[in-house]
This record gives C-alpha cells, sequence and structure tokens, in this order.
C-alpha cells in the first residue's frame, strides 16, 4: 500500500522544516562513534575504575575491547508497582551478554515519580521537570563511554520520554528499551470512576474509595488504564525501538522474562562491533515520530504526549509542531476503545488483537511508515506476536479479525474516522482536547467561565453551592512557568459529577490533564500560558466562552475593544516554596511553553523571548534530501 497522501505531506513538512538541525544532530552523533569501543580512548587507571567491581571473566572481556559492554539504565524503585519488576532484570541481564561472550553493566539509575501518588498534591509541580531530570541523569549514566549499546529499564509517564531524550544524546550508541508490563485486571475502571464520583458527591466514604482503589491498583505492573505510561510503551514499538509485543505481557508471566532476554540478546547484536549496526540516533528519524504520532490518534493516547514527543523529536534534531499532530490525528481513524475512551483495560485490547492488528491495519492503509527498527523486517515485523515455543522465544502473525470489535476495529469499521485529539484556536491562545474521551454531544459548550487559580478553589466553590447550573471552568496559572505544569486529573471526579447531573461543564487551563483524562470536554495546555502574559489572564468571572470541538474552536465572546483594554489578571496562588519545589525555581525561570516541549534542558535551538531561533534554511527549508544515514540498517 502506498503512502497517504496526508501522511507523506506532513513527513515531508517535518522533513524540510528540520534538515539544519537534523543535519547537525546526525554529524554529531557519527563524529561520537570512533572506531571501536569507546572504553578503548580510556586510560588504565579509569578502565580500572570501571570494572573494580567485576568478576574475573568480565574483566577479561572488558580489558580487551573486542566484545561489546551493554549499559543498564533502570529507573527501578519499589514504590512503583510498574517499576518493581526491574529489581531482577539486570541479573537477568548479566546472564544474557556472559552466554554470549559479551558483557552488561548497570551504568545508572533515573528518578521514577508516580503522578498517580501525587495527584492534587504539591508534588505534583516536579513531575513535568522530573522528566529533563531524568534525561539528564541517563546522560550522566552513559558519560563514562564504557558502552557499545544500552538496554533502558522505564515505563511510566515523564520516564519513558526522559530516557530518551537522554539515549537521543547519545545517539551514537544502538538502544533497546524494555518495560515491565501491565499488571492483570482488577475492578473495571469504570466501576472505580463511579465509586471516585460518588465520593466526591459525599455518597460513598473514605474507606469505600480505598477500597475500589486497591482493588484496581493492586499488583506490580503498570495500570491497566490507557493512560500516558501504556501510551509510551505503543509508541516505543510503532517507532521500532522496543522489541515487537512486548509491552503489554504481564510480570509474572514466562514470557515477560523470555522477553527480557531477547531484548538484551538484540542489543548486544546491533553493535558498531558487529556488521549489523543500528545506532539509535539514526533510526529515530520523521518518519519514526510520524509513526508514533499515528499510533497515538489511533489508539486514543495520552494528551501528554503532545508534550513530550515534542521534545524527543527535538533531541533528536527533528521539529514537530501541534500542526502537524492535529493534522495526523486528523488523518488516522480511531481504532482502539481503551479506557478512558472505553471500557476495556490494556490487557483486554492486547487479547483483542493489541498493537499488531493495529500496526497492520495502519501500514496496509499506508498510514504508518514501514521502516528500519531494531530488528529485522521492519515495522511489518511488528504484525506478529511473541510466543513461548518449548521454552523459546517466537513470532506468530497477529489475528487478522479483531478478537473483540468493541475494543479494537479494522481501518474500514473505524470508531471514528479521524483520530483522538484536536487542536483548538481562537483568542485565547491554542490548547489541545482529547475528543476520543467525550462523546459527540457534548463536544460543544457555550457557558459563563469560573475563573479560579488554584484547582482546589473549584471544590471549594462547589461545596458553598454557588457554581453556575452550566460553566467551563477555567485553572489558569498552570502551565510550565507558572508551577511546572501539574496534571488537574483530581477535578475529573467532580466535574464528571457535575456532567451525570445533566449539566453542560468544560475545563480550560494552561496546565495538564494526563491520558487519564476522561469524559468532560478538556482544552488543557493552553499556550500561551498565562504566567507568559497569556490571554487567559485576560478572563473574568461570568465571561462567555465557547468550545467547539469538532471545529477546533475555543474563544472568549467579549468584544474585541474591550477584551484589548483589560490588563492582565494576577497570579493568585500560594508559592511554591516546599517539598522541593523551590529546588525547581531556575526550571520555572528557563522552561519552553507546552507547544515547545515544555523543556528545562537543552534540547535543539536557543529558545528567547517566545520564538526559536532558526537561521535561515530553517525558514525556508531547501529541495535537497536530509544527509543519509551512513549506518543505515540493511532491512529497509
Amino acid at each position: 500500500m502506498s503512502l497517504h497522501p496526508r501522511i507523506q505531506e506532513v513527513t515531508e513538512r517535518i522533513r524540510q522544516r528540520s534538515l539544519p538541525l537534523r543535519r547537525a544532530y546526525l554529524a554529531g552523533i557519527d563524529a561520537a562513534n570512533a572506531a571501536g569501543p569507546h572504553r578503548s580512548r580510556l586510560s588504565c587507571g579509569n578502565l580500572a575504575h570501571a570494572f573494580a567491581a567485576c568478576g574475573p571473566t568480565d574483566k577479561d572481556r572488558l580489558r580487551a575491547d573486542a566484545t561489546p559492554n551493554l549499559g543498564i539504565v533502570t529507573a527501578y524503585n519499589d514504590m512503583l508497582s510498574a517499576h518493581q519488576p526491574f529489581e531482577t532484570y539486570p541479573e537477568l541481564i548479566r546472564e544474557v551478554a556472559r552466554s554470549i561472550g559479551a558483557t552488561a553493566q548497570v551504568a545508572g539509575g533515573v528518578p521514577a515519580m508516580c503522578d498517580g501518588v501525587t495527584q492534587g498534591r504539591p508534588g505534583m509541580e516536579l513531575s513535568l521537570f522530573s522528566r529533563d531530570v531524568i534525561a539528564q541523569a541517563t546522560a550522566v549514566s552513559l558519560s563514562h563511554d564504557m558502552f557499545d549499546a544500552a538496554l533502558y529499564l522505564g515505563v511510566c509517564d515523564k520516564i519513558v520520554p526522559g530516557l530518551l531524550i537522554g539515549a537521543l544524546a547519545f545517539g551514537h550508541l544502538p538502544a533497546v528499551f524494555v518495560p515491565a508490563g501491565p499488571m492483570t485486571p482488577g475492578i473495571p475502571n469504570k466501576k472505580k470512576a463511579e465509586v471516585r464520583e460518588r465520593y466526591a458527591a459525599g455518597e460513598a466514604s473514605r474507606e469505600e474509595l480505598l477500597e475500589a482503589e486497591s482493588a484496581s491498583y493492586h499488583a506490580p505492573g503498570t495500570c491497566t488504564f490507557y493512560g500516558t505510561a501504556n501510551s509510551n510503551q505503543v509508541l516505543l514499538e510503532a517507532m521500532g525501538v522496543q522489541l515487537p509485543g512486548t509491552s503489554f505481557v504481564n510480570p509474572d508471566q514466562p514470557l515477560r522474562d523470555v522477553l527480557t532476554r531477547a531484548s538484551a540478546e538484540r542489543a548486544l547484536r546491533i553493535t558498531a562491533l558487529g556488521d549489523d549496526y543500528r545506532p539509535l540516533g539514526h533510526l529515530i528519524d520523521e518518519r519514526a515520530i510520524v509513526n508514533a504520532i499515528a499510533a497515538l490518534m489511533a489508539t486514543g493516547g495520552s494528551t501528554n504526549h503532545t508534550i513530550h514527543w515534542v521534545a524527543v523529536a527535538r533531541a533528536a534534531g527533528i521539529v514537530l509542531t501541534w500542526d502537524d499532530i492535529d493534522l495526523i490525528s486528523r488523518t488516522v481513524p480511531l481504532l482502539a476503545r481503551v479506557y478512558p475512551n472505553g471500557d476495556a483495560d490494556v490487557n483486554r485490547f492486547a487479547a483483542a488483537g493489541g498493537t499488531a492488528f493495529v500496526f497492520r491495519e495502519l501500514l496496509d492503509a499506508g498510514l504508518m511508515h514501514d521502516l528500519p527498527t531494531i530488528v529485522p523486517g521492519g515495522m511489518r515485523a511488528f504484525c506478529d506476536e511473541p510466543r513461548l515455543q518449548d521454552g523459546q522465544l517466537a513470532y506468530a502473525p497477529g489475528v487478522a479479525q479483531s478478537a473483540d470489535p468493541a475494543v479494537v476495529r479494522p481501518v474500514a469499521e473505524a470508531f471514528e474516522d479521524q483520530g483522538g485529539l484536536r487542536l483548538l484556536r481562537g483568542n485565547l491562545g491554542r490548547s489541545l482536547i482529547k475528543t476520543s474521551a467525550v462523546k459527540p454531544e457534548y463536544r460543544f459548550i457555550e457557558a459563563p467561565a469560573v475563573v479560579v487559580d488554584d484547582p482546589r478553589a473549584l471544590n471549594k466553590l462547589h461545596a458553598a453551592g454557588v457554581l453556575p447550573q452550566d460553566f467551563v471552568a477555567v485553572v489558569r496559572y498552570q502551565g510550565p512557568r507558572a508551577n511546572g505544569m501539574p496534571e488537574l486529573h483530581s477535578l475529573a471526579p467532580l466535574l464528571g459529577l457535575l456532567q451525570n447531573q445533566g449539566r453542560r461543564v468544560a475545563l480550560v487551563t494552561d496546565g495538564r490533564l494526563s491520558g487519564a483524562s476522561g469524559k468532560i470536554p478538556a482544552a488543557i495546555h493552553m499556550t500561551p500560558e498565562a504566567a507568559r502574559g497569556g490571554p487567559l489572564a485576560r478572563l473574568r468571572e461570568g465571561d462567555l466562552i465557547r468550545l467547539d470541538a469538532e471545529a477546533g474552536v475555543l474563544e472568549a465572546l467579549v468584544p474585541a475593544e474591550e477584551w484589548n483594554a483589560r490588563e492582565l489578571a494576577p497570579n493568585t496562588s500560594p508559592a511554591a516554596l516546599d517539598i522541593g519545589r523551590n529546588l525547581f525555581a531556575v526550571s520555572r525561570d528557563v522552561v519552553t511553553p507546552a507547544d515547545q516541549g515544555a523543556l528545562s534542558i537543552s534540547c535543539g535551538p536557543p529558545y528567547h523571548n517566545g520564538t526559536w531561533e532558526y537561521d535561515s534554511e530553517y525558514e525556508l527549508g531547501d529541495a535537497g534530501h536530509a544527509a543519509e544515514a551512513p549506518h543505515e540498517a540493511k532491512d529497509a
């Protein structure tokens, strides 16, 4: 199947605008790839330090420079259910390396906080910036120049994008990402949401709420809804940097360890020491970025990736914009209904056909690029499913037909003819809305604004009984510069309760809502944010707001003369000074806007005064093709 013309158009548009940045990036990683292992350039003292704790066999191999050494960057901690299984991975990986005459070392660890624990708490203001800390920690882990490839152990929200940004800084190294899989099903997500809404209404006790939450989040593994963590896994597979079908195998299944072993072996087979060198920085090009966004739209994935993958693209010298994401969303149909976009969890999605089914449908319809990946066979290899055969890893073709049409469907019978996100424009700026989670009858609202600077104020207004029958909750000063752009998912139970009562409600914010965002129309990531003088700061209580998700419009219905004459309202939120938030003041000062990746680290061209500084070649583009990758994988 030839590529869909719009997918071809957006890919070419991204490639053209990225030409100088991509060339510079590729030149940098190619220069970093000197002949032979980098540890050969270490002094005797350097090298002795690096293998001092190793056993005799590993020491001999590390001295010789002739066999690959695999670096392990891990996000393990035993508080996060998704990352707890990683505790045993390093020893398993070392065993694999030794069995094929190689070595492996834990290069370092990265922090991994849980948004589920910090929702509605001050610690959530550290969440987005933790991604950039993880990227920096990844770079520190790999800074010793001891490694020929790397395995990245991470699953959740900011962890995977942070690892990926850090890995791209070492793009001359082959990289394989290794997940831990989702926990087995608990109580249905819909039932959990119902208990949350009853608690918000004062109709359920705290004991009942805790029981429901504990029955939902109950075991090692990723949370089972299709939020940012599970979206991460789909996007990694769509880019070809995680073994096919590894995303949704539960931690306690024998296949899980077999896939981890296979991931380690594959990473060791694609180093520069062999004849199948596949460096990460060459694999992740504009086609891989488009694949990731197409998969996100087809599955109704997390809104967080409209920030994270802009940042990931920049780390690879690629300029991705919200307009690109919007065009892809308007081209790729919605093929999956997974909570919060449906009733099913990710286990049921995998059983119905999962990523293999979705990717085959996208490839056959020309909505995804077939491109080189970490395995032979390109993206077509990701249409197969892993199996255990006599204790060994084998692959079989994915299901030809959906095993559950209520969960996943072919392109010809899609749930909707467009993807799960929309870009909204108007006199309030630009924002995004996750339409796949919102029923069509709720995608338009025209109602007065209830304006707060602190999300907790909305619950107080509800308790006081002063909220209008229909309203748009405007929660401003929640952007990256204001307070680190926390997720506002804690508002979902209240707003969902009010919508259930027949009231028309919506949320407009320069903050985030998360991949767990649900049935309420929510215009999020508003840019420019209020703290940068954005139009949200001009809004006043009672202003009429129109949100039309289908038309892509969000505007305040205020006469232009009055609107332009208004002064910006100050931020009345309390200062962020406790539990470590003060340590991130510099991050808030330098962070880029949400539509530029909300980056507080250097990752692409300089940013000053609201614009990126590009040279004229970037602005104009040219008719030439980006520099070809000298180490292009053989199975294009």
